[in-house]
């Protein structure tokens, strides 16, 4: 069976999970978590969401602890549950990964235009009423060579990417925070809730979960800790993304309500930016942002590969051998084989390129069989 490398450490653990959390949400929807609950409301639904996170990364942490499979969710329902429980788990997380991918290399386009206002140039074509520009365009298409070049080379080079990446956008987090505080004031909070206070912190709470997910990602990796790390690390790599997300997101919303009147700038694009750049009086602040938000997408986009190409792998064997695939092939009508051929993980082989094209081969040998043989095949489930 294919073994992953083991050279991970607690760092790039937490690297790994809070990388693939935060994004650049901060930095584009500011203004719909503000109106959502104000200054106040803001700061509280995320403490309050990073809170009662805790648990639940204190069950990933257990489970992780106790089955260190590159499957994560996909091994954990296999245990309880019957196998295409497993099957669907495993592709919904799988496919709730790779989706971002795509999303972070268009939106680096769209965040380097604006530091570089010459690259909105050179209109290919026109998406929903939205230009597509040549330079947006190469740049995505070199973020994703970049990454998927630095995961071919091994996971090594590939959590030293995520480190520098996350220490990086934490770094000009500080500095630009740092800052642009010193320049703000306390009058600048009103309204601190835009509802109710109960209404407008429930109206911050029920995003949080979407912000905040990425911190499972963790346990994608648990095949390839080093091995010298001690289990305990799972947790507390998974413990410390939670944290360390929660107090970002409280703070940069406390940042942008102090340095700014906040309520005249919704609806301006970048908010968090527009807001520094009116305190600080200047445009460089405005671009130490940006820089901060393209590592950003940097690390989520890496982030995001690594967890899905791990699910992949547990798919294409590890987790599922070829006899469960022949368990659920049973009663497959001959017409709708073609189909499983290509709902199979076959798209995504890239991952896992060889040992997948030869399971990939079995699997279609299974497909072929007569419909007089398939009564030889166990029960799926």
């Amino acid at each position: 069976m294919t073994q992953l490398a083991r050279k991970l450490r607690i760092t790039d653990y937490f690297c790994l999970g809070w990388g693939t959390m935060i994004g650049v949400g901060w930095l584009v929807v500011m203004d719909d978590w503000l109106l959502r609950g104000g200054t106040l409301g803001g700061i509280l639904g995320f403490a309050i969401g990073g809170i009662l996170l805790l648990p639940i990364g204190y069950v990933y942490g257990k489970l992780v602890m106790a089955m260190p499979d590159a499957g994560g969710e996909v091994a954990y329902t296999a245990r309880v549950f019957p196998r295409p429980v497993s099957f669907y788990t495993g592709w919904m997380m799988m496919l709730a990964y790779f989706i971002v991918c795509p999303w972070e290399a268009v939106a680096v386009g769209r965040i380097a235009g604006y530091i570089f206002p010459a690259l909105n140039s050179i209109e290919l074509y026109r998406v929903a009423g939205k230009p597509v520009y040549l330079p947006h365009l190469v740049i995505g298409l070199a973020l994703t060579a970049l990454v998927t070049v630095v995961n071919y080379r091994g996971i090594r080079l590939s959590a030293t990417f995520q480190n520098w990446s996350t220490f990086g956008t934490l770094a000009l987090f500080v500095v630009f925070v740092a800052i642009g505080v010193t320049r703000g004031s306390p009058a600048n909070f009103p309204p601190l809730f835009t509802h109710t206070p109960f209404l407008s912190i429930l109206l911050v709470l029920q995003i949080v979960p979407y912000y905040m997910t990425g911190y499972e990602s963790v346990t994608k990796a648990a095949e390839e800790a080093n091995p010298q790390f001690r289990a305990q690390g799972f947790s507390r790599a998974i413990f410390a993304a939670i944290v360390v997300g929660a107090a970002f997101y409280v703070i940069v919303i406390a940042a942008v309500g102090f340095v700014a009147p906040w309520r005249t700038m919704t609806g301006l694009p970048f908010m968090t930016a527009v807001a520094f750049e009116h305190a600080v009086g200047s445009r460089w602040i405005v671009s130490v942002i940006l820089s901060a938000a393209l590592l950003s997408l940097f690390k989520v986009f890496n982030g995001n590969f690594v967890a899905a190409s791990r699910i992949l792998f547990a798919m294409d064997g590890a987790v599922w051998s070829m006899a469960d695939w022949a368990a659920c092939i049973r009663g497959i009508k001959p017409r709708q084989r073609r189909w499983l051929r290509w709902a199979s993980p076959r798209p995504c082989a890239c991952f896992s390129a060889p040992r997948f094209w030869f399971q990939s081969r079995r699997l279609d040998r299974l497909l072929a069989l007569p419909d007089g043989s398939r009564s030889a095949l166990p029960t799926c489930g």
